[in-house]
């Protein structure tokens, strides 16, 4: 009884010894600060750099555990706002819209370098430019959101108004309607429809239209598009954590651009039904692994580009729609992020979407725009890179 008793304390001294010499012989887990990330609509490969940076642990060196919510931009925009949240995915006109109504948001870092919307010419009408489509129909979602901003924005640029053209609200469905001949061209976000649609055309799915013109909004009126947001008291108390999660999310989005296939396998994980068929997904796989030693020579931004070019020239001579649909959403995406200076945010971008805003009556007065946004927090190229 008494040696049963004298092995069972002895047992007990080793464990407690053993726990009380375990932080000398590693190093406990740092404990990570919960971050909710909020982006709209639902997830999409679209959002592909948030999913990129906390996969590959970008957050976690901040100290961040990454949580994405996803919602509607308005709601979004109110909890940032009042601190339910710290930081989202938000529009330049969002943010002037709730500035105007006393939300102390602040954007923080241009998540979209070019505003990502156009006019889709099918050739079967005879115009080519926006000045040709006088008297025409031209379809478009609604008299709302970013579509109908951008297209007052582009007729002002080009000394039109909305009386020179007729207006057709057609929801979002653009490539049937356009497909039939309901109507002559059609506001469209450039990375999705104009895919669809040169697809239904390639296939003979699109009546007696074989090609397109495309005139991107941002050619002539590049208004302020998606970008990181928080809110004033971030900023001033917290600063640090704001720097934080832009150099997180820099990063994801440098990697994205540079690397979309390794983009792509990572976001699976947080996009549902996410095409990647076995033979798609071992492609992506050896594409990914060639382009991570390519990186290592430390090209320039325009090799990287050409890059991406023949990546899709490669796939597609392989694979179907199907596996490629959304690789294709990815790719056209990257070409609205691209710049030689990520991040940075415009004034004068910021000046044309408030006097477009305030054309549309959607605020009375102009707000103080250099409380509306800053580029304090973002990454130098330096400092990026190291």
């Amino acid at each position: 009884m008494l040696k049963q008793l004298s092995t069972k304390l002895m047992m007990l001294a080793l464990l407690v010894l053993m726990t009380t010499l375990s932080p000398i012989s590693g190093q406990a887990d740092p404990v990570l600060t919960d971050l909710r990330f909020f982006l709209s609509y639902i997830p999409n490969i679209q959002f592909s750099p948030v999913y990129v940076a906390g996969a590959k642990g970008y957050f976690a060196d901040e100290g961040f555990n990454l949580i994405v919510e996803n919602g509607d931009e308005p709601v979004g925009v109110e909890q940032i706002a009042v601190g339910d949240i710290p930081v989202g995915m938000v529009s330049g006109e969002q943010v002037i819209l709730a500035r105007s109504n006393d939300r102390p948001v602040v954007y923080t870092y241009q998540w979209f370098n070019k505003y990502p919307i156009a006019v889709v010419i099918p050739n079967t009408t005879p115009a080519t430019t926006l000045v040709e489509l006088k008297g025409l129909k031209v379809g478009i979602p609604g008299r709302f959101g970013a579509s109908y901003s951008g297209l007052v924005a582009m007729l002002s640029a080009n000394d039109l108004t909305e009386n020179d053209i007729q207006v057709e609200s057609i929801g979002f469905n653009a490539p049937d309607v356009v497909c039939v001949g309901a109507v002559d061209a059609a506001v469209v976000y450039i990375n999705n429809e104009p895919l669809q649609l040169q697809q239904r055309a390639a296939t003979g799915n699109c009546g007696a239209i074989t090609d397109f013109t495309v005139i991107p909004v941002a050619d002539t009126a590049n208004m302020v598009s998606n970008g990181l947001v928080t809110n004033e008291e971030l900023v001033a108390n917290n600063p640090e954590m704001v720097a934080g999660i832009i150099r997180a999310f820099d990063l994801g989005l440098r990697d994205t651009i540079n690397n979309p296939a390794e983009a792509y396998l990572l976001s699976q994980a947080y996009v549902e039904n996410l095409p990647l068929s076995d033979e798609f997904k071992v492609a992506l796989e050896t594409e990914a692994a060639k382009q991570t030693e390519f990186l290592a020579t430390e090209p320039d931004r325009e090799a990287i580009a050409a890059t991406r070019a023949t990546l899709w020239e490669t796939l597609e001579a392989s694979f179907g729609a199907d596996d490629l649909v959304q690789f294709e959403v990815l790719l056209a995406t990257i070409d609205l992020w691209d710049t030689d200076q990520l991040g940075i945010t415009d004034e004068a971008n910021w000046q044309l979407t408030q006097d477009v805003l305030i054309q549309l009556d959607v605020i009375a007065e102009p707000i103080d725009l250099t409380l509306a946004f800053t580029n304090e927090f973002v990454p130098t190229p330096e400092a990026a890179s190291e």
